[in-house]
């Protein structure tokens, strides 16, 4: 979460790939990188139009906003790892270019810009404002602690109880929707409409969906699993322990002894989440692009896609 925005000058994939281009239809992007700088330009044989870029938005696969005659915009072209190469970007690949400026991309509202800013870089936004003065670069302490720079501060002076909140003690539902500001949470996915496969994206709407959820137990919660101030771990058997803890039969003291709605799984004790987590394939302008359902569930196959 820490590289979730970049600013362009220290963006290793940009540097590493300083010649970038795609011909797509009439219209030619290219993003070259020289000195530090990343320059996006979009050409149609006749006009050429260009913009410096300043913030790239994810650490993998990577979108660029950026700043036009005090407007800003998504780019119309993204990096994405599974080519190598730039792509239209996801949910522009029905935009109607009428023009060699509609090409650049997707001219964002003031809302999208506070909610793209509010969760991929700390410090810029307060309310309803948005302050690109004091942006700092991804997910910081002080994102999710609130107050943990005064108390650095007054911790030095011997003052202790300006201490943050301890999110550790959030019940599930609480860590849920504390998450899901940025991952959506169950709410703002039913609110919004958003159905089918395309949803597999929003982890804490599909943990909520699962049949073992317990919003007051913190052991099924996006915590209980997953380090927050750590890369995440993408080896699936690691995962294992953190199933079996609840679904195991381990003598009369267990969990699953001592609550008569929790099962043992009777197949077997590790590779859990390749038979209860599955692999949701999602189209994409680059091709298919794998997440992990969080919905956790026994998966058969030719079951639907469960909203």
């Amino acid at each position: 979460m820490a590289r979730s925005l970049l600013l362009t000058s220290s963006n290793p994939t940009l540097k590493a790939h300083s010649d970038l281009v795609l011909r797509n239809g009439d219209y030619t992007y290219s993003i070259q990188t020289r000195g530090g700088q990343s320059t996006y330009t979009v050409s149609d044989g006749t006009r050429t139009v260009s913009v410096l870029l300043r913030w790239t938005i994810g650490e993998n696969m990577q979108t660029w906003v950026f700043e036009r005659e005090g407007r800003y915009y998504e780019s119309r072209v993204s990096y994405y790892p599974i080519i190598n190469g730039l792509q239209i970007t996801v949910g522009q690949e029905n935009l109607i270019t009428r023009t060699l400026e509609d090409a650049l991309g997707r001219e964002l509202n003031h809302g999208e810009v506070r909610n793209c800013f509010g969760c991929h870089s700390s410090g810029t936004v307060a309310g309803d404002k948005v302050d690109f003065g004091q942006l700092q670069p991804g997910v910081t302490c002080e994102h999710c602690h609130a107050g943990a720079s005064e108390h650095q501060v007054d911790a030095l002076q011997g003052i202790y109880d300006s201490a943050p909140r301890d999110l550790k003690n959030f019940s599930a539902e609480q860590v849920s929707s504390f998450c899901g500001q940025c991952h959506r949470t169950w709410a703002t996915v039913i609110r919004q409409g958003i159905r089918g496969e395309r949803n597999v994206r929003f982890q804490p709407y599909r943990l909520q969906n699962s049949k073992c959820f317990n919003g007051r137990d913190r052991r099924i919660s996006c915590v209980g699993c997953h380090d927050p101030h750590q890369p995440l771990v993408r080896d699936d058997a690691s995962y294992d322990g953190k199933c079996v803890a609840c679904h195991a039969n381990q003598g009369p003291n267990s969990f699953t002894a001592q609550h008569s709605d929790t099962k043992a799984c009777p197949v077997a004790k590790s590779g859990c989440t390749g038979c209860h987590m599955q692999k949701v394939k999602v189209s994409s302008p680059a091709g298919m692009l794998v997440f992990t359902d969080h919905d956790i569930r026994v998966n058969r196959p030719g079951d639907p896609y469960p909203n």
